[in-house]
């Protein structure tokens, strides 16, 4: 296989702490895996802003002034990470072989990129990067991660356990992604349906460069409840299954009631009766929710609203040859 175009795609929101030390890092790498003659000299860093409220955007095109290779998007506003990424893999993939996604703080060892791409030579469509190990997570984030991954094997989704959003995927991948036209984006149960070839390369994660982690346990909740319901059914199976128990219950304790009152035992209860209300109507409200997060969902998707709006593409313009892009990675990080 000849040296494919690599797009290095990095969505950033407010990583204004971590971005100069991103660039040089990635940078190195990709003057690296040309002085190998890994990547050709076409290959590009695109970091795509998310709508940040600090100086990210400006850095980035300080980066693209400095470096030709660099190139910039700048997304009219906050649309979330998974859409932001998304936007940056459907943009790279028009002028690029194959696409790897690493988040801006580099936790994830970039190092690993020089064996997706040796991968990739060797015929695969999607290298996955996935965590050895969890020693940097708290006892309560590797406890709940764990319980997640094995929780959607359980009801059928096919994640790939300890993955996030950094892996590569060619190009016949991407486009077959870009199929998906879904709203409600995960792209971690989405890629594995896609297909074709795939494997994984382990790394051991590092610890946050600088500034503050965009996934608190806010949003880890919410997004790990956006992935269950975009993907499977079964919480509506599971409160389905409730009302029948409850059914059940019920019949039972009428039972229970009407054979108090044949041997003359027909004093009631106030606290079982509350206890039956409160736990009915907990069950009722429960379903309620649960079926309200579905037709949400369905609400977005027939609305079929843009998923992010661009303000500024500098990926898309050619103005630079071969030749100086080689001159300028050889040189990056000397």
């Amino acid at each position: 296989m000849s040296r494919p175009i690599l797009t290095i795609v990095v969505p950033c929101y407010n990583e204004e702490e971590v971005l100069p030390e991103t660039a040089k890092q990635l940078s190195g790498l990709l003057a690296s895996l040309l002085e190998d003659s890994l990547i050709s000299e076409d290959s590009k860093i695109l970091f795509v802003d998310d709508g940040s409220k600090d100086r990210t955007w400006s850095l980035i095109e300080q980066e693209m002034e400095n470096r030709p290779f660099s190139k910039g998007l700048k997304l009219a506003k906050n649309v979330g990470h998974q859409n932001a990424l998304l936007a940056g893999l459907e943009i790279a993939n028009q002028q690029s072989d194959c696409v790897v996604s690493i988040d801006a703080d580099l936790q994830d060892d970039w190092n690993v990129i020089r064996t997706f791409v040796e991968k990739y030579k060797a015929g695969f469509d999607v290298v996955y990067g996935v965590r050895d190990k969890r020693d940097t997570d708290t006892v309560f984030k590797r406890s709940t991660a764990l319980g997640f991954y094995r929780f959607m094997n359980r009801i059928g989704i096919n994640l790939i356990p300890n993955h996030a959003d950094f892996r590569l995927m060619s190009k016949r991948a991407l486009d077959e992604l870009f199929k998906y036209k879904e709203a409600n984006l995960f792209l971690r149960g989405l890629i594995p349906l896609v297909g074709f070839p795939s494997t994984k390369v382990y790394y051991d994660r590092k610890e946050r460069l600088a500034g503050e982690s965009k996934y608190p346990l806010k949003k880890m909740i919410a997004f790990a409840f956006d992935g269950i319901t975009s993907f499977s059914v079964t919480p509506i199976r599971f409160v389905t299954l409730l009302g029948f128990l409850s059914v059940v219950i019920s019949a039972i304790a009428g039972g229970y009631a009407i054979f108090q009152q044949i041997v003359g035992h027909t004093e009631s209860g106030w606290t079982s009766i509350i206890i039956s209300i409160w736990f009915v109507g907990g069950l009722q409200l429960l379903g309620i929710g649960i079926i309200g997060e579905y037709i949400g969902k369905i609400y977005r998707e027939v609305k079929q609203r843009p998923r992010y709006a661009i303000e500024v593409d500098a990926f898309s313009n050619k103005n630079q040859g071969k030749q100086s892009l080689g001159v300028l990675l050889k040189s990056v990080g000397k």
